[in-house]
């Protein structure tokens, strides 16, 4: 930590230093972020609340193998892993069901989304997007339950028209090569345009071979994560524990994915453009590694542990229309989406593979609209979402074929959810020094789930519902005190409402404990108070933003204790259960900040930075803190970017900060387990990267990461990171 402040503030002087000098020479300055969601203002110092942007430059550049790499590598998030295919970004100690996830507008988030950890975001290839939007903070007046922590906007490419610019037929094509897990990817896309048609194709394939990690000692810490042993199953179906051969190949952790993306967009003589949008990803089975390491006894206690194919099917039919109803611009998104997951697993020597499958439907409309006045604008909407589950399961025999009943994930009868919400938002640039917006979003969701079949699982009842009014509001302010210098405000609330997972994954039975559904079971809550400082030199070569922020939780959803028809315990199958639920209990508060510096030392020479810093602590009833789960150690990025029409050149520092065991939620999804004795060790991965342009059209990439090849793991992660990865890759655009 100490090495690291020195370091930065070396910078700093010499930024400041630079920015004495005179300019003499033409210089380039630092580009206006703007937002690309549809429902807030476009200009990023304008807006209140922290907002960060990778465009599609930062993502073709940044060349990374998949999405959750690259949000991790951008420094202003967190990313968990519990095997290579995986990635479960986490905002401000918000993960997984509390951190919202958009794509092209439309809510990831279902029925099923879990409050552990997802991969869910991997289903989206960065080669297919155009620019991501991170919103920090509770984000549910603009976009809706779940977005406690915060939101991924990610925002795909746009079939174009034919313009003056335009070709009839453009595209791209690109190969790819990582060392570290003999990744071998490709990507084309394709664009036919006229003046009133286009149709945009695009295709994507991984292959993603056993991920090798770093062979060096971490100077924070000792060795750790190896891999000695793994588990191989003969002809005959016997299990064997196997040496392995290299024990810095993390066996059992590759996976295959591809992904594919139609667009066809159409303009009328009346004004009206209208879209559709389809898009399908897909994987091989990806085996859940850190259930692949758990020790039994002198051996390990899992022989196959594996999610099913994970698919995504997503297809939107989209209406725009400028000054459409009174005045407003119009744009209507109808909406289907489909998603197979499953989980598959099966112990060290038996001849039983449990499989749990679910089916997930989402339909969902959506009415925005936009105002725009003299010095302000509005936009309001509304959107409903209805989803459906089906939770099979069974036993497979892998021997003889044979497969039986087996206990369902969720009730396996009806299950469906329902979520209709208003929602309004108003900006204003007051003057020419203050801009303010207030919002408010008002919504009611249904849940409602049956069992058709308790034979192998007899419970006192067969179905479960529920209903919850949900709000949520925000306001904030921009002043600039002078050109240079502004202060922003800004206070939201967010919710979360409660889903299937929530509720209804009730049939875990162990150690006497049974789970039961509670119908009074409440949407969680924050309340969030940001304040945001931004400093930019008179040429624009140097910023600097700060945000701090402190968030109340309310009614956090928790396990405990629970009477069901006045009985504190239910006997099943002779034997007496404790009975627990989840209910509205907990309490805590999360507080942090972070930085973000940009400035140009010279010409085409530009040097970034960020560090976020979270706290968070559960508030109990005598008032005692104790840890809260999710809260990463302190991160963030340190680099150099050269940039000149030829390529660009980067070197940059990954970090993160040790996660000592005692600031561990015990037994939660920190994941303590899968740490070395003491905690998480501090890290950092030092890198470089390069792009040139080989000829017209055609530009080549590389670079090394992890350059030092160090051993290390991502907090609350179950598999090791990637060691040294020597990687090339050529695009081709026409």
């Amino acid at each position: 930590m100490k090495k690291l402040i020195n370091l930065t503030l070396l910078i700093v002087s010499f930024i400041g230093f630079a920015q004495i000098e005179k300019d003499t020479t033409k210089t380039n300055q630092l580009e206006e972020v703007v937002v690309t969601t549809k429902r807030t203002i476009k200009e990023k110092e304008f807006i209140a609340s922290q907002i960060e942007s990778v465009s599609q430059k930062e993502i073709e550049f940044q060349n990374f193998q998949n999405t959750a790499d690259l949000l991790a590598n951008s420094g202003n998030v967190h990313v968990q892993k519990s095997q290579q295919g995986g990635g479960s970004p986490s905002i401000r100690g918000f993960e997984a069901s509390r951190v919202l996830l958009l794509v092209d507008g439309i809510r990831m988030n279902n029925l099923t989304y879990r409050a552990g950890h997802l991969q869910n975001v991997i289903t989206v290839d960065e080669n297919m997007l155009e620019n991501v939007d991170i919103f920090f903070g509770p984000s549910s007046t603009l976009f809706g339950s779940d977005a406690l922590g915060g939101t991924v906007s990610m925002n795909t490419k746009k079939a174009k028209f034919l313009n003056g610019n335009n070709k009839s037929l453009s595209g791209n094509i690109s190969t790819r090569y990582g060392s570290v897990n003999e990744e071998k990817s490709g990507y084309f896309d394709i664009n036919y345009a006229t003046q009133n048609f286009a149709s945009l194709t695009a295709f994507s394939y991984n292959d993603f071979g056993d991920l090798r990690m770093g062979k060096n000692k971490n100077h924070n810490g000792d060795y750790f994560g190896e891999r000695p042993f793994y588990v191989t199953t003969l002809a005959d179906g016997t299990d064997v524990l196997t040496q392995n051969s290299d024990k810095y190949i993390q066996k059992n952790s590759g996976y295959k994915q591809y992904n594919i993306m139609q667009k066809f967009a159409y303009k009328t003589s009346s004004g009206f453009d209208h879209g559709l949008n389809f898009q399908y990803s897909n994987t091989n089975d990806i085996p859940r590694y850190d259930r692949l390491t758990d020790v039994s006894g002198t051996g390990l206690k899992f022989a196959e542990w594996y999610y099913g194919p994970q698919e995504r099917l997503l297809a939107i039919y989209s209406l725009n229309k400028n000054k459409a109803f009174l005045e407003s611009d119009l744009e209507i998104d109808i909406a289907y989406q489909n998603t197979n997951e499953s989980r598959n697993s099966r112990r060290f020597g038996n001849e039983n593979l449990e499989h749990n499958y679910e089916k997930v439907n989402v339909f969902s409309a959506g009415i925005n609209l936009h105002k725009k006045f003299n010095k302000s604008e509005l936009f309001y909407g509304f959107e409903s979402y209805y989803e459906t589950l089906k939770s099979t399961a069974e036993i497979e025999n892998i021997n003889t074929g044979e497969t039986s009943p087996f206990q369902t994930r969720y009730p396996n009868g009806e299950n469906n959810m329902t979520r209709n919400d208003l929602y309004i938002s108003y900006n204003e640039n007051f003057n020419e020094k203050t801009a303010w917006n207030i919002g408010a979003r008002f919504g009611y969701t249904t849940l409602n789930s049956t069992i058709d079949d308790d034979t192998l699982f007899p419970l006192p009842f067969n179905s479960i519902e529920q209903h919850n009014f949900t709000y949520s509001g925000t306001a904030g302010i921009v002043y600039k005190t002078s050109q240079n210098v502004s202060l922003k405000t800004n206070i939201s609330t967010g919710y979360r409402s409660p889903n299937i997972d929530d509720l209804a994954k009730v049939f875990d039975s162990g150690n006497g404990i049974l789970i039961v559904p509670n119908a009074d079971l409440q949407s969680e809550k924050t309340v969030t108070g940001d304040l945001g400082l931004t400093i930019k030199s008179t040429n624009k070569r140097f910023q600097i933003e700060t945000t701090y922020y402190y968030t109340r939780m309310y009614d956090a959803i928790v396990t405990d204790t629970f009477t069901y028809e006045g009985q504190s315990t239910i006997n099943i199958n002779g034997e007496t259960n404790t009975i627990f639920a989840n209910q509205n209990k907990g309490k805590a508060f999360i507080t942090g900040f972070s930085t973000n510096i940009k400035a140009y030392l010279i010409e085409s020479l530009q040097f970034h930075g960020n560090f976020n810093y979270t706290l968070g602590r559960i508030i109990e009833d005598d008032n005692s803190k104790s840890p809260l789960d999710h809260i990463a150690p302190y991160y963030g990025k340190i680099g150099l970017l050269y940039s000149k029409k030829w390529g660009t050149l980067e070197a940059y520092m990954l970090y993160n900060g040790k996660k000592d065991i005692s600031d561990y939620y015990p037994n939660g999804e920190d994941n303590e387990r899968y740490a070395p004795n003491g905690g998480m060790p501090a890290w950092e991965t030092y890198n470089f990267k390069t792009s040139f342009e080989i000829f017209n059209g055609g530009t080549l990439f590389a670079g090394v990461e992890n350059i030092l090849d160090t051993q290390y793991r991502v907090f609350a992660s179950g598999i090791n990171a990637p060691g040294r990865n020597i990687y090339g890759g050529l695009k081709y655009s026409f």
